[in-house]
């Protein structure tokens, strides 16, 4: 570059002002990064725990017994068997009683 050119950016780095929209990102990644962990983990909680409590459930009232041997149980139905209408039910009974 010339003096000539030299000087005008010079002129047009002064004059620029310190903070450009999106210069300097104030974003603040920590928390929000905690925050996704933290749902994701309450989420996949909330989902093993409705597992766990629909199946307790299934060998509690014996939804599951085979029918060929009634002292065995139905692995395959107990994967798929819904004792209770909705998920939350699981998740409130599974919070709110500890001890079955």
């Amino acid at each position: 570059m010339n003096e000539k050119e030299e000087g005008v950016m010079a002129m047009y780095r002064e004059s620029r002002p310190q903070d450009y929209v999106g210069e300097a990102d104030t974003t603040n990644y920590l928390p929000w990064s905690l925050l996704t962990i933290v749902l994701g983990l309450i989420a996949w909680l909330i989902i093993s725990l409705s597992n766990a409590e629909n199946q307790r459930n299934a060998l509690m009232t014996k939804a599951c017994q085979d029918i060929v041997f009634p002292a065995e149980l139905d692995k395959h139905c107990l994967s798929l068997v819904r004792t209770r209408d909705h998920w939350w039910e699981h998740v409130y009974y599974g919070l709110t009683h500890l001890r079955p």
